[in-house]
């Protein structure tokens, strides 16, 4: 008898709203970060436990379903931030994820369950973290690179050693390893020409004027 009240206890603690409320809301924040970043599957496997604990608690708990009809947009919105990177739809997607997660929990006798200065405090820490990782996630996979190793075409260096099928030469500041069709001796102006992974293929600059110096 002892065992199976302390079973029921265990059970009522599990699905305490406030925990489930807090479970859902961390559920959806690592699945917006698992979404826009995958990666080893850590996020994913932590996300998709905080939302099966969360919705756990939904579902052992009386619910106000109308509550759903502000958390089903939240994937979408982000969605849709993610592709016209219009603020506001960002706004709104966490606005109605915070409304929703807090209203689905009712009352035996009041209308919400969860405690309101917990959803304030939820609502608190989620809100700049998700604005946050959206738009810096966002702006990162969005932003061109720096760095374009094809702007190395066309770009003239020297040879730093001769030059017939493989050599060394100098441009842009760097070494690199390099590749000509004819032979260019040491010391002579080169233009790259192309690039094949971190060998330039290069030919050598003015090459019938200096042949007939």
């Amino acid at each position: 008898m002892k065992l199976s009240i302390d079973r029921q206890e265990k059970m009522i603690s599990i699905i305490d709203p406030n925990l489930a409320y807090v479970l859902v809301v961390g559920g959806f924040v690592l699945s917006v970060l698992a979404i826009l970043t995958p990666g080893t599957g850590v996020v994913e496997i932590g996300g998709i436990f905080a939302l099966v604990l969360g919705g756990y608690g939904i579902i052992s708990n009386p619910t106000n379903l109308w509550a759903f009809i502000f958390i089903i947009p939240f994937f979408p919105l982000i969605l849709i931030y993610r592709k016209i990177k219009k603020d506001y739809f960002l706004a709104i997607a966490i606005i109605l994820l915070n409304i929703g997660s807090y209203a689905i929990f009712r009352g035996e006798n009041r209308l919400f369950a969860v405690s309101i200065f917990l959803g304030f405090f939820v609502m608190l820490i989620n809100a700049p973290i998700i604005w946050f990782i959206v738009k810096r996630v966002t702006e990162a996979i969005d932003k061109t690179p720096d760095f374009n190793p094809m702007n190395i075409i066309g770009k003239m260096g020297e040879a730093r050693s001769n030059l017939a099928l493989e050599g060394t030469v100098y441009v842009d500041g760097e070494e690199w390893s390099a590749k000509s069709k004819q032979k260019i001796l040491a010391g002579q102006k080169i233009r790259v020409i192309a690039k094949e992974g971190l060998t330039l293929l290069v030919e050598e600059v003015n090459k019938s004027f200096n042949s007939e110096v």
